[in-house]
C-alpha cells in the first residue's frame, strides 16, 4: 500500500448566525456606551438608560430609620408591601451629605400634595442623625423611610448616584426613572400624567 498525501479540507466558512452572535456583546455595549455619552454631553443624566422599566421592582427590606416619628407614631421602614399596595408608588433614593436632594426636598413635598400617592424615601449610606436632622429641618414628605447602610439596595436599583426618583405603577412595576434632582417641569408634565396613568395597571 503506498502512502497517499494527506488531503487538504477547505475549512468551512463560519456561519453567519454564529458570527452575529459572536459580534452582539460587543454591538450592545457601544450601543450603551454611546447613549451614556450624550446623556453626560447634553448635561442631561435622565437621559441614561435603565434596563428596569417595564419590570418588577426589585424587593426591598429596609429597617426603618431610628427615631423618625410622625407625631407619636414611628415612620416605617420598607418592605414587599410597602411597593405592592395596589396604587402607584414614588420611590425617591435621598441623602442628608447630597447638596441636590436639598434643593430637590420641597419638590418632592410638592409632588406628594399633588400626586396623592405614597412617597417612599430611601436614605443611602447616611449617619442615622444626620438623616434624622435633614428630615426635621426640611420636612418628611415620606410615608416610609428604609435605611440602605451600605448601598445594596441602591445597586439592586440601578442606581447612579443621589437623587433619584422611580415611579411604581400600581402592578408593582417601574414605569419611570428619573436620574437627578427633579423640576417643576417634569413634576407636571412628565410626572403627573404618568401617575395618573399608571394607577390603571393590573396587579399581578
Amino acid at each position: 500500500m503506498t502512502n497517499q498525501p494527506p488531503i487538504d479540507v477547505p475549512a468551512m466558512p463560519p456561519q453567519p448566525r454564529k458570527r452575529w452572535l459572536a459580534v452582539l456583546p460587543v454591538a450592545i455595549f457601544v450601543g450603551l456606551a454611546a447613549l451614556f455619552a450624550i446623556a453626560l454631553r447634553t448635561g442631561d443624566p435622565s437621559k441614561l438608560p435603565s434596563t428596569l422599566i417595564g419590570r418588577a421592582a426589585p424587593r426591598m427590606e429596609l429597617a426603618g430609620l431610628e427615631g423618625l416619628v410622625d407625631g407619636a407614631k414611628a415612620v416605617p421602614g420598607i418592605g414587599a408591601a410597602t411597593l405592592t399596595p395596589g396604587t402607584p408608588v414614588i420611590v425617591n433614593f435621598w441623602a442628608s451629605w447630597c447638596a441636590p436632594c436639598v434643593g430637590e426636598h420641597p419638590l418632592l413635598i410638592i409632588l406628594k400634595e399633588k400626586s396623592g400617592v405614597p412617597l417612599v424615601g430611601v436614605n443611602y449610606k447616611d449617619p442615622t442623625a444626620g438623616a434624622r436632622r435633614f428630615l426635621g429641618r426640611y420636612g418628611n414628605p415620606f410615608d416610609a423611610v428604609g435605611v440602605d447602610p451600605n448601598g445594596r439596595a441602591a445597586i439592586e436599583w440601578g442606581v447612579y448616584g443621589m437623587p433619584e426618583t422611580f415611579i411604581l405603577d400600581a402592578g408593582g412595576r417601574i414605569a419611570y426613572k428619573h436620574i437627578g434632582a427633579l423640576t417643576p417641569e417634569v413634576i407636571d408634565t412628565v410626572l403627573l400624567p404618568l401617575i395618573a396613568k399608571s394607577a390603571t395597571a393590573k396587579v399581578h
